[in-house]
């Protein structure tokens, strides 16, 4: 054992029996992939000639069914063919044990002008039976072909993972109270008491000590800093002392509703005849009784301004409130929005997100890929690998055809994207045509446009 592993002849023959495992399993399903490609390929090419069913339906079915006697009794004999050559060192048991087996349908004769209604749902239920033999022959194939499970690929990593948590589920054990031991508690409780002490010392209290400085003035105060009645009394005590002024000054007698404005005009041009001889008129005059009136109109001035500024502190007072609440609102929305995302994180091509975008982007290169393989085997007279490659083409498009239907009928493009996806399915189409066709899809169909961030 010493020797095998120093000269390395142990890992080279694990690497060949892995290598061997992989690609007999790779082999079986490609086989298996290239039998049901050519089936598919015939069946639709003969659909293609027929035509239309409904302009002569007995002679179109029954060539169908002819036709498609002859592809099961061929794929029986490919499945077949594959047993035999991996029945006898077939490195997965029982795999080949079970072979393919179709019923065959009834002898049709086409010179019979019409069927009964019998003959055709027997054909009919004949075929369902085979296609569900096929279906689950197919399932237990790739069950025992296909790549191992993830916890076969990595059962290392399992294994560890597993010892870790029963060595922490042994220490929590020991640590609990089904061995006498309080220490999971107490950790508990000083977690509990540690966490409230930090959301009150750092998130609550400064958030309280805001709220506080930003609203004491709101709160403390019962009334506004200027109420409009003791506005209104200073602009009626100033009406009155215009109005005895201007009556004194002119002599003459001045209506209750006098503007302030144009008695104001009389007092100011009285102040300033006066101010010729200021100290004479201080005594003697009316200079003194003008300064009063002026100061009572500063003093209204100021009141006016103080009750504004009252009114902007009250709608201040709502918007600190709405400011509040801000980041209780873009949290919650952050919320929803990853909440959102989550639910709609579907990657498959029928999404409706950027991944989905590109994924049938992805489906028409694919188309396209496997249109130009197609010309090539026919260019090189490979016609068992153009019939293979046809049997795929039309399954890419099958599955472009059901990842763009739902987005297409929401736009309003379905019917011109359907006829375009079944023009890529004609046989008889040149292929120049067809690339013209998944160039077009590319760059008119908004379901197949690349997406909004990364034009």
């Amino acid at each position: 054992m010493r020797e095998s592993v120093t000269d390395g002849s142990a890992m080279q023959h694990l690497s060949h029996s892995a290598s061997a495992y992989i690609s007999e399993r790779i082999a079986v399903l490609s086989a298996l992939r290239c039998s049901l490609a050519a089936f598919l390929a015939e069946f639709y090419v003969e659909v293609d000639k027929c035509g239309d069913l409904v302009k002569d339906p007995e002679k179109s079915f029954c060539s169908l069914m002819v036709t498609l006697n002859g592809l099961f009794s061929k794929l029986e004999a490919s499945i077949g063919h594959l047993h035999a050559l991996r029945q006898s060192d077939s490195s997965v048991d029982g795999t080949y044990s079970f072979p393919l087996l179709f019923e065959k349908l009834p002898e049709i004769s086409q010179e019979e002008s019409q069927w009964t209604d019998c003959e055709i749902m027997d054909a009919i239920n004949l075929a369902y039976k085979n296609l569900q033999e096929l279906d689950s022959y197919l399932a237990l194939m790739v069950a025992k072909h296909q790549k191992p499970r993830r916890v076969t690929r990595y059962w290392i990593r399992y294994t560890c993972g597993a010892v870790g948590l029963s060595v922490c589920s042994f220490w929590l054990l020991r640590h609990s109270r089904l061995m006498g031991s309080s220490d999971i508690d107490n950790w508990i409780r000083e977690a509990r008491e540690s966490t409230v002490s930090f959301f009150t010392d750092h998130v609550e209290q400064p958030l309280l000590s805001i709220r506080d400085e930003l609203l004491d003035t709101f709160k403390k105060r019962q009334k506004g800093v200027m109420d409009m009645e003791e506005v209104q009394l200073t602009s009626n005590s100033l009406h009155r002392m215009l109005l005895a002024f201007s009556e004194q000054t002119k002599g003459k007698k001045f209506p209750e509703n006098a503007a302030d404005q144009e008695m104001l005009e009389i007092v100011m041009s009285r102040y300033e005849k006066e101010l010729m001889h200021p100290i004479q008129n201080l005594l003697n005059g009316e200079l003194a009784r003008a300064l009063l009136i002026q100061v009572q109109k500063l003093k209204l001035d100021i009141e006016m301004a103080m009750l504004e500024l009252d009114q902007i502190l009250r709608a201040n007072e709502i918007n600190f409130a709405i400011l509040a609440a801000l980041p209780a609102f873009f949290l919650s929305l952050g919320l929803i929005v990853v909440v959102r995302a989550w639910f709609r994180q579907d990657t498959r091509a029928e999404g409706r997100g950027r991944i989905a975008r590109i994924q049938r982007r992805l489906l028409v290169v694919e188309v396209e890929k496997t249109i130009m393989q197609y010309q090539t085997y026919i260019d090189q007279g490979m016609e068992n690998d153009a019939q293979c490659m046809f049997g795929m083409l039309i399954y890419c498009l099958d599955r472009l055809y059901h990842a763009v239907r739902r987005h297409a009928k929401a736009t309003g493009e379905w019917q011109c994207l359907k006829r375009d996806i079944i023009d890529l399915g004609k046989p008889g189409l040149q292929i120049a045509y067809k690339l013209i066709v998944t160039a077009r899809m590319d760059r008119v169909y908004d379901c197949l446009l690349p997406s909004l961030k990364r034009q």
